[in-house]
């Protein structure tokens, strides 16, 4: 490989740009949209309820809605949860927005806290600091599809303090041989068009509690007292009530046929990402032997769901920043990312809540240093291999 990267007027290492996620539509998923589209029957109608079944087993929970996104899904389950005006969410610092924003949605507050400088999940440490007499949930991100400590999460937690996953990164993933859905009172997925499972635009809350499941079935439509399946037909009535502040975060059954086809092989698919996130370890070794970059490593109790591949680079063997390393892979065609700048680097809730960078030492710490290199099921191996090598030759050529 050229010891010049692109950046500085050297060869780009791939010939092509490699995003850093590809939704993976196949013939099957194509066919199942277009049988509904046949159908004509194309929201809130039979394939809704079949996904609600598949998606509840799949992830171990009681109960199951869909709903248009993973940030619709998190606002409902706060809505059903019953937030008032001065109840508190303790959120992690390094998460999107979503995570934050579906909690003032629903009339709360978010109470931003610091990571874990290894998982880049939630510290409970720094939560503790945070709770009051007023926080009335936890919400645990699985950063990059890696579950957080929930055996740690549940022993935080009380019978005033709920547990709102968000799981949008982590279809798949399970702890001490658990599918997530089962932790807590919900959990938030998303099947937007980068995740493993992709719709476009969807999501579904994954709920353990039976009466909750039905008041977000139907908060997701309007607080209509009755479906369009129940209003459907020669004999049904037009008759419904509105019992409830309700808003139109449905899902249509053109999506939900997407999202049943594609969960059909969806461990056969995450066994795929397992197999490249192995092939990232192993070709990234010498970086990390060199001390010019960390991997994230993957606890025995857990099954990582491989949404990302989250590298940290040690800037003190550097001699530029990341940003600069983030632009000479992308000239490389490698199409890295950032996940996430901190929520306290956001106008909005820095404004709004007076969070300030120093509060937050770890996060600013590790945000300065991460990258996301490329993951996605139809990713190739022998991508794999170019995407680390523009990596190394990058990292090289910047070595103090």
């Amino acid at each position: 490989m050229s010891a010049k990267p692109a950046i500085e007027g050297g060869r780009p290492e791939l010939s092509e740009y490699v995003p850093y996620s590809r939704p993976s539509l196949r013939k099957e998923d194509i066919e199942a949209a277009v049988g509904v589209l046949r159908s004509q029957w194309l929201t809130t109608g039979p394939k809704i309820r079949e996904l609600e079944e598949i998606f509840a087993k799949l992830v171990g929970a009681r109960e199951a809605a869909a709903v248009n996104s993973g940030t619709a899904a998190l606002h409902l389950a706060y809505d059903a949860l019953g937030l008032n005006p001065g109840d508190e969410v303790l959120v992690p610092s390094l998460t999107f927005s979503a995570t934050a924003s579906s909690v003032i949605m629903a009339g709360g507050t978010p109470v931003a806290v610091d990571v874990e400088g290894e998982s880049l999940n939630i510290s409970l440490d720094d939560a503790a600091r945070y709770a009051t007499n007023r926080t009335r949930a936890i919400s645990p991100v699985h950063i990059g599809g890696l579950p957080c400590d929930m055996d740690g999460i549940l022993d935080f937690t009380s019978d005033n303090i709920a547990v709102v996953q968000d799981a949008c990164h982590a279809i798949g993933a399970e702890y001490k041989g658990r599918p997530l859905g089962g932790f807590g009172f919900a959990a938030a997925y998303s099947f937007h068009a980068v995740k493993q499972v992709a719709a476009g635009e969807g999501g579904a809350l994954a709920l353990n509690d039976e009466e909750a499941a039905e008041k977000v079935r139907r908060t997701r439509h309007h607080g209509l007292s009755t479906s369009p399946g129940e209003r459907h037909g020669a004999g049904a009535s037009y008759y419904y009530e509105i019992t409830g502040l309700g808003y139109n975060y449905r899902l249509s059954d053109v999506q939900a046929a997407l999202v049943i086809s594609q969960l059909e092989r969806a461990d056969k698919d995450l066994v795929k990402r397992e197999e490249l996130a192995t092939e990232y370890d192993s070709l990234l070794e010498p970086l990390v032997e060199r001390e010019l970059l960390e991997t994230i490593p993957t606890p025995p109790e857990v099954r990582h769901a491989r949404h990302l591949y989250i590298i940290k680079l040690n800037l003190g063997k550097l001699s530029v920043g990341r940003d600069r390393v983030f632009a000479a892979l992308r000239a490389e065609n490698v199409g890295v990312n950032v996940h996430y700048i901190p929520l306290y680097r956001h106008p909005f809730y820095r404004d709004r809540f007076g969070w300030d960078a120093a509060d937050f030492p770890v996060t600013e710490s590790v945000f300065e240093r991460i990258l996301s290199l490329p993951m996605f099921t139809e990713l190739e191996t022998e991508t794999v291999g170019a995407v680390v090598r523009a990596v190394g030759k990058v990292l090289t050529y910047y070595k103090r």
